[in-house]
C-alpha cells in the first residue's frame, strides 16, 4: 500500500473538517446534501463515459489502484544488477548471459538480455526497447488523461448544481427567511466539485504521472547499461555512467550487490581466480 496517497487524502480530508468545526457555528450536517453529490460525481461520471470509448474505461479501476499500490524502483540495486551481468559478459562472453537470464527478475531488462545473447545488432537493440518504452508511457498516459478529464468535470458540474439550486432559489424569493439556507445549498455543489477535483482526482493524475517518470527512469537506465554491455565497455566505466541517473543525495554510501546474475559463490570464485 502506497502510505502517501492514503496519508495526503486523510491529511486533506482532516483540515476540511476540522475547518467546518472550528468555524462559527459550523456543524458537519449542513455540509451534507444528497441531490448535490448525485450531480457533482453523478455528472463528471457521464461526462467521463461520453468523452472516452469503453475499453479505455475498462481500466480505469486498474488506474486508480496503481496510486494506491506501493512500487519501488531501486535505480542503485539495477545499477549492480547491470555491473554484475557486464562482469559475466567480459569474463565469458555475450553468448554465456543466456545461462544467467533466468536469475533476472525485470522483465524488460531480460527481453534486452535475451536480443544480446540472440546476436541483434545494437541500432535494433536500441529501437526495440526505446519502443517499449514509448508504449508504456502511451498506454499509461491514457489513463492519467481520463483521471484529468474527471478533474475538469468535477468543478463544472459542482457549478451546474449550484446554477440549479439558484434558480430554485429565484423561484421563491417571496419566503425571505428560505434565502439564507436556500442559498448554502445552492453552493455545496461548487464545494463538492472543488473537493474532488483537489483533493481526488488532479492529486492521482500528478502521482500516476510520477510514477510513470520514474519507471520510464529506471528503463532508460538499464537500456543504457545493456547497450554498453552489448559494446564491450569497462563495467568500471559503465557504473560510472549509470550512477550519472541518481541524484548524488539517493546514493547509499553502502552499495550492497543484489542477489542474482554473478553472485553465485561459483561466479565470485571465478572473479577471485582472475583477480
Amino acid at each position: 500500500m502506497e502510505q502517501t496517497t492514503i496519508t495526503g487524502f486523510l491529511a486533506g480530508v482532516a483540515c476540511i473538517i476540522i475547518s467546518i468545526l472550528i468555524s462559527d457555528g459550523g456543524n458537519l450536517g449542513s455540509f451534507f446534501d444528497l441531490p448535490s453529490i448525485f450531480i457533482t460525481l453523478g455528472g463528471t461520471i457521464a461526462s467521463t463515459i461520453v468523452s472516452y470509448p469503453g475499453k479505455m474505461l475498462k481500466s480505469l479501476v486498474v488506474v486508480y489502484k496503481k496510486a494506491f499500490v506501493k512500487t519501488t524502483i531501486d535505480l542503485q540495486a539495477d545499477i549492480e544488477m547491470i555491473i554484475n551481468i557486464a562482469n559475466v559478459a567480459r569474463r565469458e562472453g555475450l553468448l554465456a548471459l543466456e545461462d544467467a537470464v533466468s536469475e533476472i527478475d525485470n522483465a524488460f531488462l531480460k527481453k534486452g538480455v535475451m536480443l544480446i545473447v540472440d546476436g541483434a545488432d545494437p541500432e535494433f537493440v536500441k529501437n526495440v526497447m526505446e519502443a517499449e518504452i514509448y508504449f508504456i508511457q502511451s498506454r499509461h498516459s491514457q489513463g492519467q488523461a481520463i483521471i484529468d478529464s474527471m478533474a475538469s468535470f468535477a468543478p463544472a458540474y459542482g457549478m451546474v448544481g449550484t446554477l440549479i439550486g439558484l434558480i430554485v432559489m429565484l423561484q421563491n424569493l417571496s419566503d425571505v427567511a428560505t434565502l439564507g439556507p436556500n442559498m448554502a445549498i445552492a453552493l455545496i455543489t461548487t464545494f463538492y466539485g472543488v473537493i474532488l477535483a483537489n483533493l481526488v482526482f488532479t492529486p492521482i493524475s500528478k502521482k500516476l504521472k510520477t510514477m510513470t517518470a520514474a519507471e520510464a527512469l529506471q528503463k532508460e537506465l538499464l537500456l543504457e547499461g545493456l547497450l554498453s554491455i552489448q559494446d564491450g565497455e569497462n563495467p568500471r566505466i559503465i557504473r560510472d555512467k549509470l550512477y550519472a541517473f541518481i541524484a548524488r543525495s539517493e546514493i547509499r554510501q553502502t552499495e550492497e550487490a543484489p542477489k542474482g546474475i554473478g553472485t553465485k559463490p561459483e561466479m565470485m570464485e571465478e572473479k577471485a581466480n582472475d583477480e
